[in-house]
C-alpha cells in the first residue's frame, strides 16, 4: 500500500486529523499530516494575512514550511483537503511541490478558486475509504 501525504490549511485542522486518523485505521502504513497541534485554535483559524503579522509564527514557519516540504518528498501520494474547494498560499505551495515531484495528486473538492491549482488534481476523492482503495 502506497503513503500519503495530508497538504491543507490550518483552518482545517481538526478535520484533517480526523480523516487521517481514519486512514490510519483503515491501515494506511503512513500517514504524514501537517504538524498543527500546537497551533491554538484562534491562530488556526486566522487568515495567513493575519497570522504572519505574529513575531512567533513568522519564527516558526520556516521550520513547518520545510518540515512539510520534507513529508511531500517521503510519501508517494499527496492527497489536498480542501473543504469548500479552499487552498490557501502554504497548501499552493505543497501543491506545486508535489507536482514537481511527480507525486499522484488527489484533492477532495474541486479547486473553485483557481483554475491553475484544479489542473494539478489527478482526481477527486471524498472519503478515506475512497482513498485508502486507491493506495492498494
Amino acid at each position: 500500500m502506497k503513503s500519503v501525504v495530508i497538504c491543507s490549511s490550518q483552518r482545517f485542522k481538526k478535520e484533517v486529523d480526523d480523516f487521517a486518523k481514519k486512514l490510519e485505521k483503515l491501515g494506511v502504513p503512513l500517514v504524514l499530516a501537517p504538524d498543527f497541534k500546537y497551533r491554538p485554535a484562534k491562530v488556526a483559524a486566522a487568515p495567513e494575512s493575519v497570522r504572519l503579522k505574529s513575531a512567533s509564527y513568522r519564527k516558526g514557519l520556516e521550520g513547518l514550511v520545510r518540515a512539510h516540504l520534507h513529508r511531500i518528498q517521503k510519501a508517494d501520494v499527496c492527497f489536498i483537503y480542501n473543504k469548500r474547494g479552499y487552498v490557501g498560499y502554504n497548501t499552493t505551495l505543497e501543491l506545486g511541490a508535489a507536482a514537481i515531484l511527480g507525486k499522484l495528486i488527489f484533492a477532495l473538492e474541486e479547486d473553485t478558486h483557481e483554475p491553475c491549482r484544479h489542473i494539478l488534481f489527478d482526481k477527486i476523492i471524498k472519503t478515506p475509504e475512497d482513498l485508502a482503495r486507491y493506495l492498494v
